[in-house]
């Protein structure tokens, strides 16, 4: 069944809670170790979090007003800022991380029906309608709580999430057929996370 609207919605606030609960539990020490994604901290990744939740409200902005704000300056702009939000202590970044998602959500619930389906363009220049936006974060918030690598695994997540992310990857990577296996394990897999899958190649990172 194809995720909906209500759908997205639903699971960037279900993602949102869960992110938030697993930051809060982490001290400053815990926040400078180690994401599961190759390369980052705990910091960097809730730092590309937060920053997210800033560029998606770039484009909700740019579907109610009209005015072309894209999600980001530069890709090297983004890249800066995930550093510099890095070197903020752990409470400044669970602050940062917290108002910049209530700030989406509100700038989202705001917006008229003629407004969701306003065309907007994302950070890898596809042009959608503003109502893939809640889809867009849901990714972010779901995905990445799970790579804060706390203990959460992909088996924590919606099954009706984990589908549409199955359906959104596989579309992305233009395979034509799934391993068989768990759908938490075919969507680790998928998203080039850890997985128990025998017998696949390894596809890349995603996301």
């Amino acid at each position: 069944m194809p995720r909906t609207h209500v759908d997205s919605l639903m699971w960037v606030e279900h993602g949102t809670e869960l992110l938030a609960a697993q930051v809060a539990a982490l001290d400053e020490q815990e926040m400078t170790a180690p994401s599961a994604l190759p390369g980052w901290t705990r910091k960097h990744l809730v730092a590309h979090v937060a920053a997210n939740a800033d560029a998606l409200g770039n484009l909700v902005h740019w579907a109610r007003t009209g005015e072309r704000r894209p999600m980001y300056a530069s890709m090297d702009q983004r890249n800066a800022d995930i550093e510099a939000g890095a070197k903020l202590s752990a409470t400044q970044l669970a602050t940062w991380l917290n108002g910049s998602a209530r700030n989406l959500a509100a700038a989202m619930d705001a917006l008229t029906s003629d407004q969701w389906r306003a065309e907007v363009v994302t950070a890898q220049g596809r042009t959608v309608s503003a109502r893939e936006i809640p889809w867009l974060r849901a990714r972010e918030v779901c995905v990445h709580a799970v790579d804060l690598g706390t203990g959460l695994t992909f088996a924590d997540l919606p099954d009706g999430f984990l589908s549409a992310l199955v359906v959104d990857i596989q579309a992305k990577r233009g395979l034509a057929r799934l391993p068989d296996g768990p759908l938490p394990e075919v969507v680790a897999y998928l998203a080039g996370r850890p997985h128990s899958l025998a017998g696949v190649s390894d596809l890349g990172p995603w996301l």
